[in-house]
């Protein structure tokens, strides 16, 4: 199965970072393609985009300033088949990609792809206080999967910090 294509550019506010593709993404060739993933919902929910997105548009989403990647490229079926070897592999190509294209934000969408990515044991949700990578500031959001347990109000609470600290004048 094929790698589901990055969306990365210079110069852009936030670029979500997930674990990796789901097969479904990796079937049809975009981000966050599971019909069971809220991603898209959420980020119409909480104000970051002006209408409810299709993952077949991912890459317009440039337009609006927001990318996408992830730490380990493989499409699966879940993150439990993901190796070590590919993780390890997925923190140095992801560290470069943040160090070339150096978004606003970078917006691990999941707690695990943060604790992945710096190897830290403990992080709260939201922007941290100790980045990474220098000069970037660092989200972390709740997964977007079907499975996740939080209220989707919760969720969506979340991700509006990252909306209001891009566009503080929006209510």
């Amino acid at each position: 199965m094929q790698e589901v294509t990055d969306h990365l550019d210079y110069g852009l506010q936030i670029v979500f970072i997930g674990f990796n593709p789901s097969l479904r993404s990796g079937e049809v060739g975009h981000h966050y393609a599971n019909p069971r993933n809220n991603f898209w919902r959420i980020l119409h929910q909480s104000g970051l985009t002006p209408r409810l997105y299709d993952p077949s548009e991912d890459q317009d989403l440039l337009k609006l300033g927001y990318g996408f990647t992830n730490i380990v490229a493989r499409p699966t079926r879940g993150v439990e088949d993901i190796s070590r070897e590919e993780y390890r592999e997925g923190r140095e190509i992801l560290e470069a990609k943040l160090k070339t294209y150096r978004p606003q934000i970078a917006c691990f969408v999941g707690k695990g792809v943060y604790t992945e990515l710096t190897r830290r044991k403990k992080v709260a949700w939201g922007f941290q206080q100790d980045s990474y990578v220098e000069g970037i500031h660092e989200f972390v959001a709740p997964s977007s999967s079907g499975l996740v347990r939080m209220p989707m109000d919760e969720i969506v609470a979340i991700y509006r910090q990252l909306r209001d600290f891009i566009s503080p004048d929006q209510e």
